[in-house]
């Protein structure tokens, strides 16, 4: 195992120490917690919204603290759903009296973790709410989530949420559009080379030089089926066409595209990518407004993709194109 990392079992700590020094003006840790929170939390009369999980997928999430997004990221174990505990100072460090949204990608351990501090901030008064993102088109049920997995379409809900949340919404708005978010969006991805857990120390799988696994998890979870490697353009339209069969999408309709690098693809190849995914759209009479090209939600050292589609309207445009300030996501 080749890593820049001094313990690894102190990677976390050692990697959110470096996230503050580089964002003192912003951010902020609650002491003896792995739990990254905005600077001026919690801000007076607005939904605090949260999220988290294993950490491993940087930039998300705690890129995704600040302005116009999340307002604390609870940073688990690598691949590991962060405690009850965590998740419940989080909670209590953005409530405003306004209440809290939980933005949870589904995994088994990140959602029974959320809903038990959610139980323990209700008890102490605090309203709680929670949206579980299921944007991966690939497989229905693996070993890490019951139903459809959490991943890159995460971030167009951060982004979202986080610009309704600023405008003043109450909660029950806010998860309204939240869950607007997760029933217009679908990822898929695939990868050509595995991660290595710095604790565990060997890769999570194995692909041969000549294979890649397509539908593959953001923590090495199986995809569809392992096969020949194939060009960008055939990348580009295996996962589309999966997406667009799972997509209620008409001529006319515009879209916002991310691509998404899962750690080890250069931006060149994720461009190339790009370019099949809008020929794509192009050819069925729909519209890309926006598009977003480069690392959003990895996994580790893992080479490979994947590709996201959100549905728009002018609400979701709207507060997409929100001003947000945060180490990852400036706009």
């Amino acid at each position: 195992m080749k890593k820049i990392i001094n313990d690894p079992n102190q990677v976390v700590q050692d990697m959110l120490k470096g996230v503050l020094a580089a964002f003192p003006n912003e951010l902020k840790v609650i002491e003896g917690t792995t739990v990254i929170v905005r600077k001026d939390s919690p801000v007076p009369n607005k939904v605090g919204i949260i999220s988290g999980g294993g950490s491993g997928h940087e930039p998300a999430h705690a890129g995704y603290v600040g302005k116009g997004m999340l307002d604390a990221a609870v940073a688990g174990e690598v691949f590991t759903s962060p405690t009850p505990d965590q998740v419940y100072e989080a909670i209590k460090a953005v409530d405003s009296g306004a209440g809290v949204l939980m933005v949870i990608k589904n995994y088994t351990g990140d959602v029974m973790n959320f809903e038990m501090a959610a139980e323990l901030a209700i008890a102490d008064g605090i309203h709680v709410e929670k949206v579980i993102v299921n944007d991966d088109v690939a497989v229905e049920d693996s070993s890490f989530p019951t139903g459809r997995r959490g991943i890159a379409g995460t971030v167009f809900v951060h982004k979202i949420v986080g610009a309704k949340a600023e405008t003043g919404a109450e909660l029950h708005e806010v998860k309204a559009i939240a869950d607007k978010v997760v029933q217009n969006v679908r990822s898929m991805g695939m990868a050509i080379s595995p991660c290595t857990v710095p604790a565990a120390g060997k890769p999570s799988f194995v692909l041969d030089e000549t294979e890649m696994e397509i539908g593959m998890g953001i923590h090495g979870e199986p995809g569809i089926e392992k096969k020949g490697i194939a060009t960008a353009n055939e990348i580009a339209e295996e996962l589309t066409g999966k997406i667009l069969d799972d997509m209620v999408l008409q001529k006319g309709d515009e879209v916002a595209v991310m691509i998404n690098g899962l750690g080890s693809t250069p931006e060149m190849e994720l461009y190339i990518v790009n370019g099949k995914v809008h020929d794509i759209l192009s050819n069925q009479g729909i519209s890309v407004y926006r598009t977003y090209v480069g690392e959003f939600m990895t996994s580790l050292e893992m080479a490979g993709c994947s590709v996201t589609l959100l549905k728009l309207d002018s609400e979701l445009k709207q507060l997409l194109d929100a001003e947000s300030f945060t180490p990852a996501f400036r706009k």
